[in-house]
């Protein structure tokens, strides 16, 4: 009834593994840069934008991350549209990212005192030319450690992509323990190579807090 352990299984543990880190990059990629457009809509000084990116916000970060792919995988079947495995995880994961990294690059840019864009403005400079000389700069210091925070966040959260199917790290496990019947085995190799990849990110961003001394702004 019990199977054996065998390098060949930790092999496929380890290619879940590696699809576990393209996926989580894939997320982190687009959805940053979806999020960088969700952080100037919520400053923007039009009101009607700064609602819209708010409910696309509020809408993203009030549904479960599950319902989410589960919408995009089998609910689009519904209208004939047929969603690879990969592509329903990547965009669900990166409308979740963009979603929690706009809010917190909007708050490192919120947290920049607004004399600085109207000493910005007194030098003559546009809006666009002081956000990104005088206050991105700034404010890039307060998100790195936030944002490193995130992605660690970001790479246990691609386990919900099994239940769509796609095989990245937690779905090779499941695999691999239907046949072999050992979960404690099985999933704690699993939660060991999740950790090799998460410890290094939160020590990372615990590093960088120290230096850029944000917690004395």
């Amino acid at each position: 009834m019990f199977g054996a352990f065998s390098t060949n299984h930790l092999i496929y543990l380890l290619d879940g593994l590696l699809w576990t880190v393209i996926l989580s990059a894939l997320a982190f990629l687009l959805g940053g840069i979806a999020g960088f457009f969700v952080m100037l809509a919520r400053i923007s000084r039009f009101r009607w934008l700064r609602r819209v990116a708010l409910v696309y916000i509020q809408i993203v970060q009030g549904t479960p991350l599950l319902i989410q792919m589960f919408i995009l995988y089998f609910g689009l079947g519904v209208f004939g549209i047929s969603v690879p495995p990969l592509a329903a995880a990547g965009l669900g994961m990166m409308v979740y990212t963009s979603s929690y990294l706009g809010e917190i690059w909007r708050g490192a840019v919120g947290s920049i005192a607004k004399t600085q864009f109207e000493a910005a403005e007194c030098l003559g400079l546009t809006r666009w030319q002081a956000l990104q000389d005088v206050i991105l700069p700034q404010a890039l210091k307060i998100a790195t450690p936030p944002t490193v925070g995130f992605l660690v966040q970001l790479v246990k959260n691609t386990s919900l992509a099994s239940v769509v199917g796609f095989l990245e790290l937690t779905r090779a496990a499941q695999v691999i323990n239907n046949s072999l019947f050992q979960p404690f085995l099985v999933f704690g190799v699993a939660a060991f190579f999740y950790f090799c990849v998460c410890y290094p990110l939160s020590a990372w961003s615990r590093s960088l807090e120290r230096k850029l001394n944000v917690g004395r702004r």
